[in-house]
């Protein structure tokens, strides 16, 4: 399949935006949001994070995704009130600063092709910044990739005493990772249960992806079809299946539609020990398939 390309960035943009929920399950709040002399390309709220996502599109291969990504973010931390203001006014909705995850505000940037410098420079594992691939084939088909990176076991905070901006920043918004979680629980026998556990939910299919936030890891395929929470002795997940359609034939569910809890779905399960988990993950493939 022959690559057509962008003829220009406004392109990339448009496409973004208008499929933005289908792509990132976000909201579009604005785009081209200028204040204080820095513009932001789209901005964007995380639903299910609470928290604002700024999208920026590649300008050039010269310029440095963790100074401009670190810009944004204290542009954000420093104006809490009139980003707030910007989703009211946008939405017509109600959100006040207390209401927004502050420290899980992050940056996307998204390009046809980064530098390899650029790549280089995500390589730290509690990086709030995303690095996005596009392409667009002559069958009108446009692909979203995430790049990752290999050797992602840096921190941040091995810079913060370079740059006051970073430090600033970092020190308010966090990167959560699966280390984070399992670091946070500090049970073994517990993180054992999750390792063994997401071993087996990766094996129902190569599209899955992992997104570790503050409550919870995610596990999606086109959205989140299993969040997994660490708690003292257990594992708690959440299964994104809406009321009424989910077949649990051991009854291991709690119907947790009409009350507020971590995750997405309607059913929330817990595993404690091998022989659970295999009920749960009967519950898992059903929700990989139908998400």
């Amino acid at each position: 399949m022959n690559e057509t390309g962008f003829l220009v960035e406004r392109d990339i943009q448009k496409i973004t935006e208008t499929n933005l929920k289908t792509i990132y399950k976000l909201r579009l709040v604005r785009p081209e949001f200028e204040l204080h002399g820095l513009r932001i390309d789209t901005l964007a709220f995380d639903e299910e994070t609470k928290s604002f996502v700024i999208i920026e599109y590649k300008k050039g291969e010269n310029y440095s995704v963790i100074d401009q990504g670190f810009a944004y973010l204290n542009l954000l931390l420093n104006n809490k009130a009139e980003f707030v203001l910007e989703y009211r006014e946008r939405t017509k909705e109600n959100l006040g600063k207390n209401d927004v995850d502050w420290s899980q505000s992050r940056v996307i940037f998204i390009s046809p092709n980064f530098t390899k410098y650029q790549k280089q420079a995500i390589s730290f594992k509690d990086l709030p910044m995303e690095l996005w691939e596009v392409h667009r084939y002559g069958n009108g088909t446009v692909l979203y990739a995430q790049l990752q990176s290999l050797q992602a076991e840096a921190s941040i905070r091995t810079i913060t005493e370079k740059s006051e901006l970073v430090a600033k920043v970092s020190a308010e918004v966090k990167k959560f990772t699966e280390e984070y979680h399992k670091e946070a629980n500090g049970n073994p026998s517990v993180i054992e249960l999750y390792d063994t556990m997401k071993s087996r939910i990766l094996l129902l299919g190569g599209d899955i992806r992992i997104q570790p936030v503050k409550f919870y890891i995610s596990f999606k395929r086109h959205t989140n079809f299993v969040d997994i929470e660490f708690q003292k002795s257990r594992l708690k997940i959440h299964i994104n299946i809406p009321k009424g359609k989910l077949d649990d034939p051991s009854h291991v569910t709690r119907d947790v539609s009409g009350v507020g809890h971590f995750g997405m779905g309607d059913y929330e399960a817990v595993v404690e020990t091998s022989s659970n988990m295999e009920k749960a993950m009967y519950l898992v493939r059903q929700s990989y398939d139908r998400n």
